[in-house]
């Protein structure tokens, strides 16, 4: 394969508000573990809980 492209993967986590259900994906870091309480939620001051840790695939 001559040209093809080299791929990498970008990590993500999905937090959300076990109180109101909103839900937000940011870049992980570092730490980052499934079920942990992280902060409060921007909408309803409930505790934001980190629901799934993902990756997506850029460049094919």
């Amino acid at each position: 394969m001559i040209f093809s492209k080299k791929k990498t993967t970008a990590e993500y986590s999905v937090e959300q508000c076990a109180k109101c259900g909103t839900s937000t994906k940011r870049k992980f870091r570092d730490g980052d573990v499934l079920f942990a309480e992280i902060s409060k939620c921007t909408s309803c001051d409930g505790l934001t809980m980190i629901e799934k840790i993902f990756g997506e695939t850029i460049g094919q």
